[in-house]
C-alpha cells in the first residue's frame, strides 16, 4: 500500500519526467523551426554595427608563419607585430621580431602588412566589412552547426564585386548574438603579387563583447615563391572603446 509520502515522491518524479520531456521537446522544436534568412541578414548587419558604434580601437600581438610546400612544421620565416588599430586612422603596425628568409617576410609579409594597413583606413575599411553592402547572403543548406561549444548558423557568402578583400565561401556566426565565429572561402580578386586566388580560414572568438580575430590560415600559389601558407594567431587584445555619449554620433566602418 502507497503511503501519502510515497505518492507525493511519485507525482514530484512525474512531473519532473514531464518536465524535461517538455524542454527537450522545445529544444528540438527550435532547432527544427524555419530559419528567416532575411531576419539572420538583418541580425549579422546588426552585429557589425554595433561593433562600429561601440569599437574605438584595439592593441593585439600577431604572429606569422610563413609554410612553403607541404611543409607545416618548420616555418621558412616568422614575424611577431605589434598591430594598434584606430578607427580614426586605420592600422599601423612594429615588426617586434623576424626570422627566416630575408625575401619571405620583405616580399610577402611586408607586402600583407602594406595591403592590411591600405584596407583599414577609413575610407577604404567599410568596403571589406562582412555585411549585406558588400555579400549576397544566403542561409547554407545545412544551416546548424555546433563550433567551439557554440551554437552556429551557417550563411554562403557571394561577393557582390571583385576584391582581394572579400570572399566567396561560408559564415559561422553565433545562433544567439549573429556576430562572426568563423570565416572559410576564396578572395574573388587575387592580390597582384599571387596568381591564383587566396584561400583564407579565419577564427574568431568574443573579447570584450565584440567578436576578434584568433586564429587564420591563408593558402597561396605565386610563380616566384609556389605554394605558400601563412598562418597567423593573435593574442593579448587591449580594447579600446568609444566613450558612451559618442556610440550615438556618426558611424564610421570598422575594419
Amino acid at each position: 500500500m502507497v503511503n501519502c509520502n510515497q505518492l507525493t515522491r511519485l507525482r514530484a518524479w512525474v512531473f519532473l519526467g514531464a518536465l524535461g520531456m517538455y524542454a527537450g521537446a522545445l529544444r528540438t522544436s527550435a532547432q527544427t523551426a524555419p530559419i528567416d534568412d532575411v531576419a539572420v541578414i538583418r541580425g549579422v548587419d546588426a552585429s557589425v554595427k554595433a561593433r562600429m558604434q561601440n569599437l574605438a580601437g584595439y592593441t593585439v600581438t600577431e604572429h606569422y608563419a610563413v609554410f612553403r610546400g607541404k611543409d607545416e612544421t618548420h616555418p621558412a620565416a616568422e614575424m611577431l607585430v605589434k598591430t594598434v588599430y584606430s578607427r580614426d586612422t586605420g592600422k599601423s603596425f612594429t615588426i617586434l621580431s623576424q626570422s627566416g628568409s630575408s625575401l619571405l617576410p620583405k616580399e610577402m609579409l611586408g607586402t600583407l602588412l602594406d595591403n592590411e594597413k591600405k584596407m583599414s583606413e577609413p575610407r577604404n575599411v567599410g568596403t571589406a566589412l562582412i555585411d549585406s553592402e558588400n555579400y549576397e547572403m544566403k542561409l547554407a543548406s545545412t544551416s546548424r552547426q555546433v563550433m567551439d561549444g557554440r551554437d552556429c548558423l551557417m550563411i554562403e557568402l557571394t561577393p557582390k564585386r571583385n576584391s582581394p578583400y572579400l570572399f566567396k565561401g561560408t559564415l559561422w556566426i553565433d545562433a544567439k548574438d549573429y556576430s562572426i565565429v568563423q570565416l572559410k572561402g576564396t578572395a574573388s580578386k587575387s592580390p597582384v603579387f599571387l596568381t591564383s586566388a587566396t584561400q583564407v580560414t579565419r577564427q574568431y572568438t568574443n573579447v570584450s563583447g565584440f567578436p576578434m580575430a584568433t586564429h587564420a590560415m591563408a593558402i597561396s600559389n605565386s610563380t616566384l615563391l609556389g605554394q605558400t601558407i601563412v598562418k597567423i594567431d593573435y593574442k593579448d587584445y587591449q580594447i579600446d572603446m568609444r566613450p558612451s555619449a559618442d556610440r550615438h554620433a556618426q558611424v564610421a566602418p570598422h575594419p
